[in-house]
């Protein structure tokens, strides 16, 4: 077999499409080698053989170890690699992008660099928030009054529905165990919500700090996108932890939200409205995750293209 230095990098056009690769492959508490073309898991109950080039992006979890030859078979096969907490619901940290394309992160560039658009694009997330209602026409101070009521009106329907007391939300950074069960749940939560988003974030190749709703941070649009599933998922799952007991509420509500993102295929919804809300009106390619070519061009002037690889002294010199 030949080794990674003597093996030719595979070109996109030899990479399996994103859509017909696994958008997740997660796993935990193993040693990850490569066999051929192939990655291995091993553990007490032996070794699996998974195609490098059927993954989308692989989630290490914890107790997991990897080598240098599996990580340098995944990065040829154009799979991403991200390190997450137990199933997923931290994010650590991440290689590269599965992505090639830069059209994702040019589309959410150009989108956070106009106020016109970076406010539809905010529009655009209320609405995915709370589809009953239009948000078209207002601004962003009222956006934000009534997604600040939207989240008070949910946390008391939640509070109804499970028969919590509810004092409302209390929470000081840093110190977790200074609220009650609820509020603690509500914190686990987003915490986890957090790193799902960031994971996925960085898997699709786009930026975590260029939000459009927050702003200021290095995740801004890690803590839009995770807001995004906040009424539906986070709180109503914190609120039935915190009824089932305020006993070790932190480590059951990330188990339990765990298991209500697996049930609701969260992880692919989430890469569809983040391509939703970039992708839209740009003219570009659909397929935030991958490219099925090398496509790199140089900017000239006026916005236009041209192709790379080509000496342009002597066009210059002409000009002058």
């Amino acid at each position: 077999m030949a080794t990674p230095s003597q093996r030719p990098a595979s070109s996109p056009r030899d990479l399996t499409r994103a859509a017909d690769r696994l958008s997740f492959v997660y796993l935990e508490r193993c040693t990850i080698h490569r066999d051929a073309n192939a990655i291995t898991a091993e553990d007490a109950e032996g070794i699996t053989h998974i195609p490098s080039a059927t993954i989308g992006t692989l989630l290490l979890g914890p107790g997991t170890r990897i080598t240098h030859q599996a990580m340098s078979m995944l990065g040829e096969t154009g799979a991403g690699v991200v390190w997450v907490g137990e199933h997923g619901v931290r994010y650590y940290a991440g290689g590269r992008a599965l992505t090639r394309s830069s059209a994702l992160a040019e589309a959410q560039a150009l989108r956070w660099a106009n106020p016109r658009s970076r406010l539809d694009v905010a529009r655009a997330m209320y609405r995915l928030r709370f589809p009953d209602e239009d948000p078209a026409g207002l601004t962003r101070r009222e956006l934000l009054g009534r997604e600040g009521q939207r989240v008070k009106d949910c946390y008391r329907t939640q509070a109804d529905r499970t028969g919590i007391p509810w004092k409302g939300r209390r929470y000081t950074p840093g110190d977790f165990t200074s609220g009650d069960a609820v509020n603690q749940a509500i914190t686990a939560a987003a915490q986890a919500m957090y790193g799902v988003a960031h994971a996925v974030t960085a898997a699709l190749g786009a930026s975590p700090a260029l939000g459009f709703v927050h702003s200021g941070h290095e995740l801004s649009f890690v803590l839009d996108v995770a807001d995004l599933y906040k009424t539906e998922v986070g709180i109503p799952v914190a609120f039935d932890s915190a009824a089932e007991s305020p006993e070790d509420v932190g480590a059951r509500t990330r188990r339990a939200l765990r298991d209500r993102i697996h049930e609701l295929a969260l992880l692919d919804r989430v890469v569809d409205d983040i391509k939703g809300l970039l992708l839209t009106d740009t003219g570009r390619a659909t397929d935030g995750m991958t490219s099925d070519m090398d496509n790199v061009t140089l900017q000239s002037d006026r916005d236009e293209q041209v192709a790379a690889g080509v000496n342009y002294a002597s066009l210059a010199e002409e000009s002058w």
